[in-house]
């Protein structure tokens, strides 16, 4: 992971606090004393900063049985319940949303069906569906995620095709959210979120550097890269489903032809299957994500490739079967920790999830907290003062 120091500066003490307790997301149980080795600052700095995380019920502590003499020291882990986010994913025709605590359970969600996605009508939606997931006097809410399809401000590319969303070109989504969310919010390209919420509370949990294959009505995806999202220059890196793979293929929305997404997404099993049945649109898709696969390892050489996303368990599993014997690659390696590819953990709940995931590491995130000054937001939570936009 990347190594985050703490700073001495009087002016940091917010962005102690989330270094601090980024630690302890990370690594709790952990001591004190750890947490003051991997952060760089002292030991009674870290105690300071753990009471105050304390105090606001962000962490919990906890003893080992004596085995001799003396107190065995305090491991500290995240409290689940001490605060929550709200997770929001943006469909064509459906709005969702879930309320996720700190360690990634879903204790409550809400769905809207919608004649169409038009901005104005979805954000009042949205307002009323964030309201109903949390309580206007429950301070625990520390931010608003929402997922969304990209890619993002490409004129030729960005709301066309089957992920179409009528009316949200030049709409400002990120200060409307802010809006209805009354706390910190945050927009992300749906795979996207559901890699970082493959990295924090799924299959990504313990591996470095993997490329996450998000399999929705299009095909999206995003390289997880020393446990950060690879965003690129204007967020819309790892659009593989754009990728014209197919020499002559057929015509996508985008311009091309023979783009991954015509052969392999939901659009695609929806369209064909009818003709051709499931076991039938398994048998086209599998070569076109066999070698979309090796297109992914040797652009970014991950440890895996995890597959998700918000299509059937069973017919991701069967793709992914399908696709085997996978072609050969730099990720052919006899000495490999993990599978070249690997299942998400989230299931159907991966864009929830990580649309709840975007939120909690926007708000922890020593980036974010560096930015801000306390001052900013008096009325809010004093560990999360800071702007309500990414």
């Amino acid at each position: 992971m990347v190594s985050l120091r703490g700073t001495n500066q009087e002016f940091g003490r917010p962005y102690n606090r989330r270094i601090v307790l980024e630690a302890i997301r990370l690594h709790g149980p952990i001591e004190r004393a750890d947490i003051a080795r991997r952060v760089g600052l002292t030991v009674q700095t870290v105690a300071n900063i753990i009471r105050e995380l304390e105090d606001l019920d962000l962490v919990t502590g906890s003893r080992a049985q004596p085995k001799g003499r003396g107190s065995p020291a305090t491991s500290l882990s995240i409290n689940p319940a001490g605060g929550y986010t709200i997770g929001v994913h943006v469909a064509q025709f459906k709005l969702e949303a879930a309320r996720v605590d700190l360690a990634g359970s879903i204790s409550a969600t809400v769905e809207r069906n919608i004649d169409t996605a038009e901005p104005t009508r979805a954000f009042a939606a949205i307002g009323n569906m964030i309201a109903e997931l949390s309580d206007a006097k429950d301070r625990r809410l520390l931010g608003v995620g929402l997922a969304m399809p990209g890619p993002f401000d490409v004129d030729s590319m960005s709301f066309v095709g089957p992920t179409t969303l009528e009316g949200w070109r030049g709409f400002p989504i990120e200060h409307r959210l802010a809006d209805v969310a009354a706390a910190p919010a945050f927009i992300e390209a749906d795979s996207a979120a559901a890699a970082l919420g493959e990295r924090l509370h799924g299959a990504g949990r313990s591996i470095r550097d993997f490329f996450y294959l998000y399999f929705g009505v299009g095909l999206g995806g995003c390289m997880v890269h020393d446990g950060e999202a690879v965003r690129g220059a204007f967020r819309n890196a790892g659009e593989i489903g754009h990728v014209p793979l197919v020499p002559d293929g057929e015509p996508c929305a985008c311009g091309s032809r023979g783009c991954i997404e015509r052969y392999v997404s939901l659009e695609s099993f929806y369209r064909r299957s009818p003709a051709v049945g499931r076991t039938g649109w398994i048998a086209e898709a599998a070569p076109v994500l066999r070698r979309a696969i090796a297109t992914i390892e040797n652009l970014f050489d991950p440890e895996t490739i995890i597959v998700g996303g918000i299509a059937e368990d069973d017919l991701l599993t069967e793709l992914v079967a399908a696709a085997e014997p996978l072609l050969n690659s730099v990720s052919n390696r006899k000495a490999r920790s993990n599978p070249r590819v690997l299942r998400s953990a989230n299931g159907h709940d991966a864009v929830l999830r990580g649309a709840a995931a975007v939120a909690l590491s926007g708000v922890l995130s020593p980036r974010f907290g560096i930015m801000f000054a306390e001052s900013e937001r008096p009325d809010r939570n004093p560990m999360f003062m800071g702007s309500r936009v990414a």
